[in-house]
């Protein structure tokens, strides 16, 4: 199958990447691994996104889903094993073969792992990624969330609505979450401040949680039910290195102002980029790619190198 665009990834960025390379009038395709709608899903609520006050991410990538299917064929639970580089794109995923002459690699991040002793052990017995996802089962539970940006703070407030017990455990004095998270947390939940996880312990599922002060070295063993993971993300670049694109010394793929990589054809968009993570940038990041791309194969004077 022939398109002239093929968006990978099915997130903010890969969905205004999508719509606006079918609105110029390119032969656009946007395929994602899952549902479509990237780590927006997992956000109890946001409050930032212009015009929209207050939130769910469901409901927003929802919204957006919606507007970009009016426009684009958007294929999920698809995710791209492999991308070729000839006089053309091939690209292969885990259901079709396609050809593109030109790419945007919308693909996200993961969420860091703490890579202590009990976490692979315990993932679904007590250790958790999302608290959307999962803090249900933890209602009225003694739960700790360990990070201390906004997302940290945003699954710590979530968590304490259901009626958990929530201790925020961060490596840092301070949180580096906003003055409006930090207010929130102040009266609502307990901290272990300058602390790291050095185990997570229990017996079929999480019961505790063995910590160190950073400052005096000392450790102690926080009972706990379960635990929350939220110390950032890694960037999803594994088709980016197969076709030579280049990455910054965190992994993040590197761009111009237009969102062209230095491999011609390829354009990347969105938190897979590094910079500033915030839906509204990722959205805007999608639609320069696309119409960059636009801008390149229309034009009598651009030619693919490969």
């Amino acid at each position: 199958m022939e398109y002239e665009l093929i968006v990978v990834g099915g997130g903010a960025a890969g969905l205004s990447a999508g719509m606006y390379g079918a609105r110029s009038g390119l032969r656009t395709l946007v395929l994602d691994k899952g549902s479509a709608g990237g780590l927006i899903a997992e956000a109890p609520w946001i409050e930032n996104y212009p015009g929209l006050g207050t939130v769910k991410g469901t409901d927003l990538i929802e919204k957006l889903k919606s507007h970009a299917e009016h426009y684009v064929e958007i294929r999920k639970f698809e995710p791209v094993e492999d991308i070729k580089i000839s006089k053309e794109f091939l690209i292969k995923s885990s259901k079709e073969n396609y050809k593109a002459k030109a790419v945007v690699l919308a693909t996200g991040t993961t969420r860091k792992k703490l890579g202590v002793k009990g976490e692979e052990e315990f993932v679904g017995r007590g250790v958790s990624y999302c608290a959307v996802c999962d803090g249900y089962f933890f209602r009225n539970k003694k739960v700790a969330v360990v990070g201390g940006g906004d997302t940290a703070a945003v699954d710590a407030l979530y968590l304490k609505n259901l009626g958990c017990d929530v201790t925020m455990i961060h490596r840092r004095d301070r949180l580096r979450a906003d003055d409006t998270h930090r207010k929130r947390l102040e009266e609502k939940v307990n901290f272990c401040l300058n602390s790291v996880v050095k185990e997570i312990v229990g017996d079929g599922f999480v019961k505790g949680i063995r910590i160190r002060n950073v400052k005096d070295n000392t450790e102690k063993l926080l009972d706990a039910d379960g635990i929350f993971v939220c110390i950032g993300e890694v960037p999803s670049n594994e088709l980016a290195e197969k076709i030579g694109v280049s990455l910054d010394e965190e992994g993040y793929i590197r761009t111009d102002k237009n969102q062209r990589t230095n491999v011609a054809g390829v354009y990347a968009a969105g938190d897979v980029t590094g910079g500033v993570k915030q839906i509204v940038v990722a959205c805007a990041e999608g639609a320069i790619a696309a119409l960059s791309a636009f801008e390149d194969l229309r034009s009598p004077y651009w030619v693919k190198k490969v």
